[in-house]
């Protein structure tokens, strides 16, 4: 897939855990982790604006379009 999930990057950047995104974003560890590998198939933007908030972020910091062409 051509579009990368850099949460991991925002998590180190704010220093905060895992556990500590998906209590204040309201969503399982498993989702997180699921974002996390990028190996989710779709994200709801209610869920994006809750990561984004919490990390005081731009979407485009969490997701990055690379053409694989």
């Amino acid at each position: 897939m051509a579009i990368i999930v850099n949460l991991d990057v925002m998590l180190a950047k704010r220093k905060m855990s895992v556990t500590e995104l998906s209590t204040q974003v309201g969503i399982t560890m498993a989702n997180i982790s699921i974002l996390k590998t990028g190996k989710a198939k779709a994200i709801r933007f209610s869920t994006l604006d809750k990561i984004c908030r919490v990390l005081e972020c731009q979407p485009g910091d969490i997701l990055e379009f690379k053409n694989t062409e």
